[in-house]
């Protein structure tokens, strides 16, 4: 099942302009125990960020306008579009496919490769949870725009399949600008890369193609990915003044390190990961 950020209903709703920061502020912070505390739920799979709603930041404020018809930013947005057509069916097509199901643990493993290193509820708990509430938080804050805007996806324009046609009943109620999937990965590489330093260029450059990923799948725009970026730096910023975020990020440091010691190699294949992506390193070259 896919895990999307579409958020619609009024029970949701209510939970997050309700205010849970209290909630949050009881949640999992390390204190040396195996394992961190459980995390309460808005919504099933998507456990409470470690930010209140008013602490986010808005999208809407922070971001222009999505590019308008005619102008030479969409004529960069369609050729990007047009160019994804002929990844359909390689191995980069699916590479994205599995980039899009951000259900975990399927997701957890986006940047095994990139770490060398296996990220699991097991071996990495508090990493693990890191990159959920971390989701959430980076997913929401990019709701302001996209519910404000409603864009229309490009599969929906162009006519050519989505790489996950199961969700297209859903994606045609999401909007399209700016991308919640990207803004997730862009914000993952960029903890990630404060947890472990020496790969950086490796996970940064996953997260540039996590990003792309939706553009191989004609789920997003060239736009929608690039401005999502901008959210996502901005969250994890803003996630930097949260103890409790904090804490866990120290925490997981030390998960990574005891991995290593352990000589535990990463849950994907990294041949047919790095296969995939020399097919096309990024479309907007």
């Amino acid at each position: 099942m896919l895990v999307n950020f579409t958020n619609k209903d009024a029970w949701c709703r209510w939970l997050l302009l309700g205010g849970i920061s209290a909630v949050m502020a009881g949640c999992a912070s390390y204190d040396g125990r195996s394992k961190p505390a459980a995390v309460p739920e808005f919504r099933p799979g998507l456990p409470v960020g470690y930010l209140s709603p008013k602490a986010l930041p808005n999208s809407l404020a922070l971001l222009p306008s999505y590019p308008a018809a005619g102008s030479a930013a969409f004529a960069l947005d369609e050729e990007i579009s047009r160019r994804s057509f002929a990844l359909r069916d390689t191995p980069r097509w699916s590479l994205a496919k599995s980039d899009a199901d951000l259900s975990f643990p399927h997701a957890a493993g986006t940047f095994s490769c990139a770490l060398n290193a296996p990220v699991t509820e097991v071996d990495t708990p508090y990493l693990y949870l890191l990159l959920r509430r971390t989701m959430t938080d980076v997913g929401l804050s990019t709701y302001a725009a996209k519910d404000h805007y409603q864009r229309t996806r490009p599969f929906v324009v162009n006519k050519e399949p989505l790489c996950f046609p199961a969700d297209k009943a859903q994606l045609e109620k999401d909007g399209s600008y700016p991308s919640g999937h990207t803004a997730a990965g862009w914000g993952w590489a960029l903890i990630l890369s404060e947890i472990s330093p020496e790969q950086t260029d490796a996970i940064l450059a996953r997260g540039q193609t996590f990003g792309e990923s939706r553009n191989a799948c004609n789920a997003h725009w060239h736009s929608d990915v690039v401005q999502a970026r901008l959210i996502a730096a901005g969250t994890v910023a803003r996630l930097h003044a949260d103890p409790a975020f904090r804490a866990d990020l120290e925490a997981a440091k030390a998960e990574l390190i005891a991995v290593r010691n352990k000589g535990l190699k990463p849950t994907r294949d990294c041949s047919a990961e790095a296969s995939a992506l020399a097919v096309q390193p990024s479309l907007a070259q």
